[in-house]
């Protein structure tokens, strides 16, 4: 089994933190993210992990090493040019011969990978998409209108979308619909799968799921984490 962590990006979204620390290297609990993601496929069987660097490729370098003291072995491919939250997998073409996992490095979450491949072998596609659900509160009032007339209202909704959490299962039929060369992304890979009618199967995560990708989703996950270790703590003090 084998994984792919794409840790290219330059993490814009959470300047200045980005400016010194990728993303994949952000601090969780006692670790960073990218610790988190690496447990996890261990977890899973996964014993080969590449994950695609730019420039802070020396600095994860220097922190993941050559991924033993998760028990898998890290290699490591650079992005010349940005490619994109897919392109980077065209590289490796030829390494992915059977289900692998692809993660964002931005990514802080429990899911069960074991249950993610389990269900991505039962499905009828080559690309599996975890989704979770999340609810946005929208602070204005929403009017619908049709020729010139209002014809509904809502105060202030709240809507609740399934979202990708930018962790996905594939086999090695989803290189079918990405160029072999050149910047791609996920957006892309899923309007080609859909407009040829090809089937994506949709993974849904209730549990715990953070995209660090922004300063204060990162504080969250950071809050999050510590108040789950802290009630761990008093569990084990009333034993």
């Amino acid at each position: 089994m084998k994984a792919v962590i794409q840790a290219g990006g330059k993490g814009t979204r959470l300047a200045p933190y980005s400016t010194v620390l990728p993303k994949a290297l952000m601090p969780i609990g006692e670790g960073t993210v990218v610790d988190n993601l690496l447990e996890q496929f261990a977890a899973a069987g996964v014993r080969e992990v590449v994950i695609t660097v730019s420039s802070f490729g020396p600095l994860i370098r220097s922190y993941c090493g050559d991924g033993s003291r998760w028990g898998v072995t890290i290699d490591y491919v650079g992005e010349d040019e940005p490619l994109g939250t897919i392109g980077p997998l065209s590289a490796l073409r030829e390494r992915l011969d059977g289900p692998f996992f692809v993660s964002n490095s931005d990514v802080y979450t429990d899911l069960d990978l074991t249950e993610v491949l389990r269900f991505h072998e039962k499905g009828a596609g080559p690309l599996t998409v975890v989704l979770t659900p999340q609810t946005v509160n929208i602070p204005y009032g929403v009017l619908t209108h049709r020729d010139g007339r209002v014809v509904g209202f809502q105060e202030k909704p709240t809507e609740t979308f399934h979202v990708s959490t930018g962790i996905y299962c594939m086999s090695p039929e989803v290189f079918e619909y990405i160029p072999q060369a050149g910047p791609f992304g996920f957006d892309q890979l899923m309007a080609v799968m859909l407009e040829q009618d090809r089937p994506v199967n949709a993974y849904q995560h209730t549990g715990r799921w953070v995209d660090i990708g922004r300063i204060e989703d990162l504080r969250r996950a950071q809050t999050q984490l510590t108040t789950l270790m802290d009630g761990m703590g008093d569990d084990v003090a009333g034993l």
